[in-house]
């Protein structure tokens, strides 16, 4: 089915609840019966089973185990291009047919591989058994008989017409694959190690206590800060583990964000995320009730991915523009920070990939003191001319994986404290 301009793959799975009852829960329900059967017979018993009806939610909670969570490193939200240390950056090994070597790159030169992990975290793999790599190149390899995964390139194509979204490939042959939920995620490997100072040579956000001075005001004297997100399917969690529901179970970038602030800072945070898969600008002016309603010091706006199916940089603009002068008009002493968006896959032709920095330079000109921007975009623009787009994309398309959810959490709050 091909995608409209307001729905460009952006994937919202639903949490699967087991149907099979724990134990407890069981017995439980085996009592109801019997004492409904003694109801039918002798209806003075009604009392009875309406109070253990209102018994069965409390204990069948109770029996319930504890869900999985993220476990929070600082080291893991330390922006990438500071420090001599990148931690777990995702690539996916690809084999060429012709020659049957797999290899990957990283962003930096290696001085030293601290640890090579599969994404969910529960593998750690050996250097020389599972792979090699040359001190200051930006490769690794893999030997025969790695365990680590990799891939052909024709593993990640798929027959025209034969998945849910039309993404024609750019050379015509077939379509990218797609991968729903985790599908990406478990190809993929995570590289953490040490590298020569960084030489990054696209922008950078850079901290500026006068670009959002409220809300640095709020954190810096540890006030209590409330942000609404408004965005697309990223914004929404879109390829987390955590939504995916597997390890690591990693929040996607908006729930990072205040669980790093409250560590970093030791300051209350409280986050409403509004976001919705497969919506666009457009959609957000018809929010502004919902983010009026909330109070927040800080919102931020991400659209851009479903927007570049077909949206000019003008109207985009326009589109912004209108819902911070709407939000403002109650919360005048609102602040805003707006998100340049990630890249989408350049192989895929639905997206207008001109439109990105066109949309990037347009929130740039409604920058001012109390609206800044988090220029993903180049960050971006950066990782697909040193990798490829599988090294991070959460579906092979238009989403981060967890690695790229916490880049968005690092320029973000990059801008909000030193």
């Amino acid at each position: 089915m091909a995608s409209r301009v307001g729905d460009v793959i952006n994937y919202e799975p639903t949490r699967c609840l087991t149907t099979v009852p724990h134990r407890g829960v069981t017995s439980l329900m085996n009592t109801f019966q019997r004492l409904f059967i003694a109801y039918r017979t002798n209806r003075r018993i009604v009392a009875v089973v309406v109070l253990f009806i209102g018994l069965i939610p409390s204990a069948a909670k109770a029996a319930e185990p504890d869900q999985p969570t993220w476990k929070y490193s600082p080291e893991l939200l330390r922006p990438f291009w500071q420090g001599d240390t990148v931690e777990g950056e995702s690539v996916l090994f690809i084999s060429n047919p012709a020659t049957g070597k797999a290899t990957a790159a990283v962003l930096f030169p290696i001085q030293e591989i601290v640890a090579v992990r599969n994404s969910a975290g529960d593998i750690t793999y050996e250097p020389g058994r599972d792979y090699t790599w040359t001190p200051g190149s930006r490769e690794l390899v893999l030997p025969a008989g790695s365990r680590i995964v990799s891939r052909t390139p024709a593993d990640l194509r798929r027959p025209a017409g034969s998945q849910k979204y039309q993404l024609t490939h750019r050379d015509g042959n077939g379509e990218i694959f797609f991968g729903a939920t985790l599908e990406y995620a478990d190809m993929q490997t995570c590289i953490t190690y040490k590298h020569p100072p960084a030489n990054w040579k696209w922008p950078l956000p850079k901290f500026d206590a006068q670009a959002l001075p409220k809300t640095v005001q709020k954190l810096g004297s540890k006030q209590s800060l409330s942000i609404v997100v408004l965005g697309d399917s990223i914004s929404a969690g879109a390829n987390s583990s955590q939504l995916g529901n597997a390890p690591p179970y990693q929040p996607a970038y908006p729930e990072l964000l205040p669980v790093h602030l409250k560590a970093a800072l030791a300051t209350r945070v409280d986050l409403l995320n509004l976001a919705v898969g497969g919506t666009a600008t457009n959609w957000g002016l018809m929010q502004i009730d919902q983010v009026v309603a909330a109070k927040p010091d800080l919102v931020i706006l991400a659209f851009g991915m479903n927007d570049s199916a077909g949206r000019s940089a003008e109207e985009y603009q326009a589109n912004t523009r209108q819902m911070i002068e709407r939000i403002r008009e109650t919360l005048p002493d609102a602040e805003f920070i707006l998100v340049a968006s990630m890249l989408g896959n350049r192989d895929w032709t639905r997206l207008n990939h001109e439109l990105f920095p066109q949309y990037r330079d347009a929130l740039a000109k409604l920058c001012e003191p109390g609206i800044a921007l988090a220029d993903l975009t180049s960050i971006w623009t950066g990782f697909l001319e040193l990798k490829q787009d599988w090294d991070q994309s959460g579906n092979g398309v238009n989403h981060p994986n967890d690695f790229g959810h916490r880049v968005y959490a690092q320029v973000i709050s990059t801008l909000l404290t030193e």
